[in-house]
């Protein structure tokens, strides 16, 4: 006897479908404009496929950008943010959920409220304190400040370790460890969900950032990707398709990080409690 699929099973896989190909299209329409000549970009009505394939865009823009001092100054700068808010965020969240220290909670209320101030408005403070610490025209102050903890990392990290249940911390003290050991031998291994998530947020942002660089950064050597893409923009013409180009290879980083972190993703809707 066949098998029949109830009427919803289908109505679901079809809008799904849908969903995908909506997705995909402006994707697929991206790589092809990459690999067209110029002609053929700037040509109305518009050619799907580009013919002939211009592969050499890539080579031109990797060679005339000097793509490769702007990817590897954007992987410093993205690296380095990771990695300090990673520790810096984490350790204030753990604080903030499991240490007891007059005006915690109001303290943490104080670091809630400083995410509603408009980071535009701290630009000109910023640049003053940069620009007296000798740190304009280098990649510092691009990452410094990740170092120093952000609001919602800080939030997004409190919220992990308020889950955990607090019978691991009390078996971690019973076995004399402090603190800090705590933090980093229990809290951190079972927080790894939100600490990918953490990760892949913060890469993102330093690594598509074009604010700041745009206002930290004056010599070539020092831009990052976003301002090396920028740089393919001429006076009075663009070639368009090598900016697409160029913007499908900064693409590349963001999703082998992705995919990296996409385990920890599952993971978290798998957490697991005591028994």
């Amino acid at each position: 006897m066949q098998k029949r699929f109830p009427l919803n099973k289908i109505v679901g896989y079809l809008f799904v479908i849908a969903s995908a190909l909506i997705m995909l299209v402006p994707f697929l329409t991206t790589v092809f404009n990459s690999l067209k000549t110029y002609k053929q970009y700037m040509q109305f009505p518009p050619e799907w496929l580009p013919n002939p394939t211009q592969w050499s865009n890539y080579a031109t823009v990797w060679e005339q950008a000097n793509f490769s001092s702007y990817t590897i100054n954007s992987l410093i700068v993205a690296i380095l943010s990771v990695i300090g808010a990673l520790l810096s965020s984490s350790m204030i969240a753990f604080a903030f959920a499991r240490l007891r220290f007059p005006f915690r909670d109001t303290l943490f209320m104080i670091v809630l409220g400083t995410m509603m101030i408009p980071g535009i408005v701290t630009i000109v403070p910023q640049f003053i304190i940069f620009k007296n610490l000798g740190l304009l025209d280098t990649l510092a102050p691009l990452w410094i400040l990740e170092w120093l903890g952000q609001p919602f990392a800080i939030f997004l990290m409190r919220q992990a370790f308020l889950n955990i249940p607090k019978d691991y911390e009390e078996a971690a003290k019973l076995d004399g460890c402090n603190p800090f050991q705590i933090y980093w031998r229990v809290f951190l291994p079972m927080c790894k969900p939100s600490l990918a998530t953490l990760a892949v947020f913060t890469f993102m942002g330093k690594w598509n950032e074009i604010l700041a660089p745009v206002i930290y950064l004056i010599s070539d050597e020092n831009f990052t990707l976003p301002i090396g893409i920028l740089s393919l923009s001429g006076q009075y013409k663009t070639e368009d398709q090598l900016l697409v180009a160029g913007a499908l290879i900064s693409l590349i980083p963001i999703l082998i990080v992705f995919l990296f972190a996409e385990k920890y993703f599952v993971e978290g809707s798998k957490t697991s409690g005591l028994k």
